[in-house]
């Protein structure tokens, strides 16, 4: 555990001047309060705002930040007040806390709206001050390094979740990369354990020839520095495991094909010595065309400065330079808290506010978002813009995210002009409208009054401004169709059961079952039926008295039933109800433990994909369905597994004896062996749930001559 004394020489080499008094009073005062309290690795309380301080210790922010981040929690797990943190520490620190206290939980249904109101708290927050969320990162780092003490699989993955879709990414926005990295990295390993173990042991495989490597490819750059002059450092890096793993996913690579897995650096003093310095590399090696890139000329929007280039490097693979001076590379590194300047009076530094001052623009764009899928996504959508700039027809200058299209283009000026919107021209020529735009661009948009927006938009545009507006403006064409849907469902639906539902629509009881559904009319009930997120039969159910069935018009009292009648062998739930046709994708295969969500099939129930799957993201998120495990569920679900090895004599009998020792049931087999006997296998087994699978990966990596396994899809 960090003792204050580490944090306090940590500051005081910074920062000379800091008031290591407030963090001594801050100290003491949080060791009180937290004093007997313990958190789930048995430590005491105080080791977390401590580890918290010295994160923030870590990033050099101020002595204001590090007091805030040892008081953090203490509004919300003490009896001390928003109050008592004011008379001791003063506005500036209670104000901070009080900041970060209210990004807590909140009293909401549901865990997405829970989090989509966390997340606009944060936001809230942020372009107040943006320390709260400096001291909100570091609090999730921590809470991160010790997720292994939270016991239950459910639990570490919803926090890893989060953490990976939200923390990581406000983290590279903010320009913090390492923060970013190890969030990311750690995520990783709780959301997909079998994949971070494979890579991680493909990457240790030859870690001894690769640091040799990186020993000499730096002892030569910096020689070649030298003779021309130069006084550089030179460092050598491995890529962390999810960058390698995103790699080979999004350019479909095999681990031996990823290029940057070793990535230099090379730190100068000066911006001109950085373009010298590149002329130098090119000379040694021969640059990739298209894998330059200035980000010196152009910084990225949270400040990041460097050069890139790819070259062909002296064992004649691909190999990534970076190029900077020391005070980008300090940038590149904390982002903004290498920035942090707060002037007399508490203003803050106007390249900061303009810098940042999509967080407010954010928090505006939020405001009439009400639905939290919509919201989570489009605060996904904010997170991650590599910005493009453009020329509006008056020579105005407009930041859009890279990939951005005409569409977006139109919505930014003004949503009227993105509904009417029915072409583009890009310098003075027409383009279609799904055509990525890139920066200097000059665009202009045709428009027609007559027009109307399109659903297939969807599937392009980039900014989340132009998805919520044509989203609202399908919703509002789309309902009156999903009416007469639920309803032409529900009429087939009441006939079956000897029910006239138009009868029965206009009676006291369907009023009641429109406010137990929680809706106003029954016309949003009919349009939730027509978009297939409730049944007809829900319905039904609430009409009927309970426990009762109607059989060729006559009502009779059924046998009472409890969770155990739902349909053997599904093992989901969907949001409570056990009247849902259940349905695995084939593209994931998911298993027991690992995330996975539903989406609504109308007339064909629901199909439960793995949460990372590729098909979720290209489906439309107006029919997802929260669904979850049925933890009482002994069914079992098919896995392909890929396993390649080295061909002997009886090779495939003993993957088959751990496989059966293992409990898992071989379903079908295929093998093929090439001319060098390298053997490739590929087996579909019945699995119980995700920790099943991970013994069975990890025994059948034992098996001798057997070089890697994994599951595919």
């Amino acid at each position: 555990m960090i003792r204050i004394n580490d944090i306090i020489d940590k500051v005081t080499a910074y920062s000379a001047e800091a008031d290591l008094d407030l963090i001594g009073r801050a100290y003491i005062f949080s060791a009180r309060a937290h004093a007997g309290q313990v958190r789930l690795s048995g430590e005491p309380y105080l080791s977390h705002p401590l580890e918290v301080a010295g994160i923030l210790a870590d990033m050099k922010l101020d002595a204001i930040s590090i007091a805030s981040g040892l008081l953090h929690d203490v509004v919300e797990d003490t009896q001390f007040t928003e109050d008592d943190v004011h008379d001791m520490f003063g506005k500036e620190v209670a104000l901070i806390v009080a900041g970060v206290t209210r990004l807590g939980t909140v009293p909401l249904k549901g865990a997405k709206a829970r989090q989509a109101e966390n997340i606009r708290k944060m936001f809230l927050a942020m372009a107040d001050d943006i320390r709260v969320i400096l001291i909100k990162l570091a609090d999730r780092l921590h809470n991160m390094r010790t997720l292994k003490y939270h016991k239950a699989q459910k639990t570490q993955q919803k926090i890893a979740r989060e953490t990976m879709d939200i923390f990581a990414p406000m983290a590279a926005r903010l320009g913090i990369y390492w923060i970013k990295s190890e969030l990311e990295n750690r995520s990783f390993y709780y959301l997909q354990p079998d994949t971070y173990i494979e890579i991680e042991a493909l990457v240790n495989k030859e870690k001894q020839a690769r640091e040799e490597y990186i020993e000499s490819v730096q002892a030569l750059i910096t020689q070649k520095m030298a003779e021309k002059g130069l006084s550089c450092e030179v460092q050598g890096r491995f890529k962390n495991y999810y960058s390698i793993y995103r790699k080979m996913v999004t350019q479909a690579l095999d681990f031996e094909d990823v290029y940057d897995i070793i990535a230099f650096r090379i730190i100068l003093d000066t911006d001109s010595k950085c373009y010298e310095a590149l002329g130098h590399i090119h000379s040694l090696w021969k640059p990739i065309d298209g894998k330059i890139k200035d980000y010196i000329a152009r910084p990225k929007p949270n400040m990041y400065q460097s050069l890139h280039t790819t070259v062909i490097g002296p064992v004649k693979d691909r190999m990534e330079i970076q190029i900077r001076t020391h005070e980008m590379d300090q940038v590149a590194n904390s982002g903004i808290a290498a920035h942090w300047r707060y002037k007399e009076g508490g203003k803050s530094d106007k390249e900061l506010d303009h810098t940042y001052a999509w967080i407010r623009d954010l928090v505006a764009s939020q405001e009439s978002i009400q639905d939290p899928d919509e919201y989570l996504e489009n605060v996904r959508i904010d997170l991650f813009p590599e910005a493009i700039y453009v020329f509006t027809p008056r020579g105005d200058i407009m930041e859009l995210p890279r990939g951005a299209t005409p569409i977006d283009f139109a919505y930014k000026i003004h949503t009227d002009v993105g509904h009417q919107c029915v072409g583009a021209k890009v310098n003075g020529r027409m383009i279609p409208l799904r055509t990525e735009l890139k920066t200097g661009q000059h665009v202009e948009v045709v428009t027609n009054k007559q027009s109307t927006p399109s659903k297939d938009w969807l599937e392009f545009v980039k900014t989340s401004k132009a998805r919520s507006r044509i989203r609202n403006w399908v919703k509002t064409q789309e309902k009156e169709r999903s009416i007469n849907l639920g309803r032409e469902m529900c009429e087939k639906a009441f006939r079956k059961q000897k029910l006239n539902f138009n009868t029965l629509s206009k009676k006291k009881e369907m009023d009641a079952v429109v406010a137990d559904f929680g809706f106003k009319k029954l016309d949003d009930l009919l349009a939730n039926i027509g978009y297939g997120k409730t049944t007809p039969l829900q319905i039904i159910r609430k009409i009927v008295p309970k426990n009762a069935v109607v059989t060729d018009g006559i009502t009779e009292m059924a046998p009472s039933k409890d969770a155990s009648s739902k349909k053997k062998g599904d093992g989901i739930t969907v949001q409570g109800m056990d009247d849902m046709l259940i349905r695995f994708g084939n593209c994931c295969q998911p298993v027991p433990g690992d995330p996975v969500i539903g989406y609504i099939s109308r007339g064909q129930g629901v199909t439960v994909h793995h949460a990372e799957c590729k098909n979720v993201a290209r489906l439309d998120h107006e029919r997802y369905i929260d669904v979850e495990w049925d933890s009482s569920s002994e069914a079992a679900y098919p896995v392909d597994i890929f396993v390649e090895s080295l061909d002997r004599v009886g090779l495939l009998a003993d993957m088959a004896g751990v496989i059966s020792k293992s409990g898992a049931n071989i379903i079908s087999a295929n093998t093929a062996t090439n001319k060098k006997k390298e053997v490739s296998t590929t087996l579909t087994v019945m699995i119980n749930d995700h920790n099943h699978l991970i013994r069975l990966l990890a025994d059948l990596r034992e098996v001798r001559n057997v070089r890697s396994v994994r599951k595919l899809k």
